[in-house]
């Protein structure tokens, strides 16, 4: 297979599997307007959305998302070796294994991003809130902090492109 034929690949099938978990751009676009509003009082949500497509054609993204959903694919189907099915399924909180995956995307956009990224990950505000409801029998251990992470570093992109713009 070709680079090129690769990476169109990685990128349509990260896009796939996000909206098969329930991810949609739109989604993403309003965890950056609720990062950037208050900084950027007429921004609008077409640009909230270019930047998180601009962030989905990242290499390291595609990758972290690929990974993360079929982790947690995985742990739906009971299929991870205990005593990691146990802490995968209940998202345990000294886990930290899914943060260090978030940082991978959040470390492309520089530093501005590991803020935006912790705050959103406490406030979980809009598809994260849904993402974190364990009512739902889906396991999304892995895919809350990676939209939490593609929303940080979608919105510090948008802000280094602003401060540029000065």
């Amino acid at each position: 297979m070709k680079d090129k034929e690769s990476m169109d690949l990685l990128e349509s099938t990260a896009r796939k599997w996000l909206h098969e978990r329930g991810v949609e751009i739109e989604d993403i676009a309003q965890l950056v307007m609720y990062l950037q509003q208050k900084y950027h009082p007429d921004l609008e949500l077409k640009e909230c959305v270019y930047n998180v497509e601009r962030v989905l054609t990242k290499r390291e993204v595609q990758n972290a998302i690929l990974t993360g959903i079929q982790l947690d694919i995985l742990a739906e189907k009971k299929m991870l070796e205990e005593p990691l099915q146990a802490i995968v399924e209940v998202d345990e909180g000294l886990y930290g294994v899914d943060e260090i995956l978030a940082f991978s995307i959040v470390n492309v956009y520089g530093s501005i991003g590991f803020t935006n990224y912790g705050y959103i990950d406490k406030q979980k505000p809009g598809i994260l809130e849904k993402l974190n409801d364990k009512s739902s029998g889906k396991c999304h251990t892995f895919l809350d902090d990676i939209v939490g992470a593609i929303a940080a570093a979608a919105s510090s992109r948008l802000a280094h492109r602003a401060k540029c713009a000065e």
